[in-house]
C-alpha cells in the first residue's frame, strides 16, 4: 500500500466512520478506524485522512442542518473517542521507544471550546515522537503561561477555530513569546492564508495538522522575546472602537432584541437559531473581531456564512438585516465599525438599506 492508502479505501473509512458517528455509535466507528488500519491504512493517514476528514463533514452537515446540534456534539464525542483509542494501537506507541524530539505544548486560545483540531495535533505529533503536553480546551493565559514556565517546550501550538478569540489569542501569543516559547498557531480562526497570525506576531502558521508537524519536524521557530507591537503591527488592534464594542456588548444585544422581537416575531414552531440573546451576542462578538484586526473580510465571511445556516433553517433574511440595521443605528460614533456593518449588509439578498 502507498503511504497514503488507496483513495477508495480512504473514502470507504471516512463514510463507514462518519455514519457510526453520526448514529452515536462508539463501538462501530472504533470497529471502521480499525477496519481501516487492517486493510493497510497507516496510522498517520487514519488520523488526517480519515478521522479528520469524517469530522469535517459532520460540520458541513450540520451547516446545511442535515445534522442536529445535538447529532453534530455526538458525531464529535465519538470522533474523539476514536482519536484516543487510535492513540494506543501498537503502531502508535512503536514510534516512540526512543527519546522524543522534544517538547510542545499544545492547548486551545482562552474560550476556544473546539478541541478537535488542537487533539488531532497532538496525537500526530506524538506519532511522529514528539513528547506532547496537551492542555485542551478554554486554556487561560496566565494558565498557559505558568506552564511554559515550568516546561520550557520547543514550541507552543495554539488552536483557535472561531474568530471570535483572536483578541485573547494576541493575548496568548504575546505572553508565551514573553516567556521565551515560540509560538506556532492554527485554524479556522487565524484565516484560511493565516493572515490573522502574521497581524497578530505568531512565529509560525499552519493550516493544517499535517503541515503543522511537518513545520516542528523540520525545527520549531527559533525563541525570541516579545518587546510589545512589533513593527509595522497595526496601531489599531484593541483601539478606542473595539474597547467601545467591549464596553457596550451587553446593551447593544439588549437593543437588538428588542428590534428583532418588533420587527420580526418568532412564530409558533420556527426553528430559533437567529433569533435569541445567545445569536445576537454572537453577531456582536463577531463584529469586534472584525473591528480588532480591521478586517470587513471577517466579518462580511461570517455574516454570509450565518445567513447560509439561517437559510437552511428555514429563519427569514430579515433576522440579518434587521440585526446589522439595528447595530449600525446604534454605532453612529463609530465609522469603522459602520463601514464593517455596511459592507456586510449589502453582500445580504436585499442589498443596502
Amino acid at each position: 500500500m502507498s503511504a497514503s492508502g488507496p483513495r477508495d479505501e480512504i473514502e470507504r473509512c471516512v463514510e463507514a466512520l462518519r455514519t457510526a458517528a453520526t448514529s452515536g455509535d462508539e463501538y462501530a466507528a472504533i470497529d471502521a478506524a480499525r477496519a481501516g488500519l487492517d486493510a493497510g491504512v497507516p496510522l498517520e493517514t487514519m488520523l488526517l485522512d480519515v478521522v479528520a476528514v469524517a469530522q469535517a463533514r459532520v460540520g458541513l452537515d450540520w451547516a446545511a442542518n442535515r445534522l442536529t446540534v445535538a447529532q453534530e456534539h455526538t458525531a464529535t464525542a465519538v470522533h474523539e473517542r476514536v482519536l484516543a483509542v487510535l492513540a494506543h494501537e501498537p503502531g502508535a506507541r512503536g514510534h516512540r521507544t526512543g527519546p522524543a524530539r522534544g517538547r510542545v505544548s499544545v492547548a486551545c486560545v482562552d474560550g476556544e471550546w473546539h478541541t478537535f483540531p488542537a487533539r488531532l495535533l497532538a496525537e500526530v505529533l506524538r506519532l511522529r515522537g514528539w513528547q506532547v503536553d496537551y492542555l485542551g480546551a478554554h486554556v487561560p493565559t496566565a494558565h498557559l503561561v505558568v506552564h511554559v514556565h515550568r516546561t520550557a517546550p520547543a514550541a507552543v501550538a495554539l488552536s483557535g477555530s472561531i474568530a471570535t478569540r483572536l483578541p485573547a489569542a494576541h493575548a496568548a501569543i504575546s505572553a508565551c513569546q514573553a516567556a521565551g516559547a515560540p509560538v506556532l498557531v492554527g485554524g479556522a480562526a487565524f484565516g484560511p492564508d493565516g493572515r490573522y497570525a502574521r497581524l497578530l506576531g505568531a512565529d509560525a502558521w499552519a493550516p493544517d495538522a499535517r503541515a503543522a508537524a511537518d513545520l516542528l519536524d523540520a525545527g520549531p521557530p527559533p525563541r525570541r522575546a516579545a518587546t510589545g507591537l512589533s513593527p509595522g503591527r497595526p496601531p489599531h488592534l484593541a483601539g478606542p472602537e473595539y474597547t467601545a464594542l467591549t464596553d457596550r456588548a451587553a446593551e447593544l444585544v439588549r437593543g437588538v432584541m428588542q428590534e428583532l422581537d418588533e420587527h420580526v416575531p418568532v412564530t409558533a414552531g420556527q426553528e430559533p437559531t437567529g433569533h435569541t440573546a445567545e445569536d445576537v451576542a454572537y453577531v456582536v462578538d463577531y463584529l469586534k473581531a472584525a473591528a480588532y484586526v480591521d478586517d470587513p473580510g471577517l466579518f462580511t465571511s461570517f455574516v454570509t456564512w450565518m445567513a447560509y445556516v439561517l437559510a437552511a433553517r428555514g429563519v427569514p433574511a430579515r433576522v440579518l438585516t434587521v440585526t446589522l440595521d439595528a447595530l449600525a443605528t446604534r454605532l453612529a460614533g463609530l465609522p469603522r465599525t459602520r463601514e464593517l456593518l455596511a459592507r456586510a449588509r449589502a453582500g445580504l439578498p436585499d442589498g443596502p438599506r
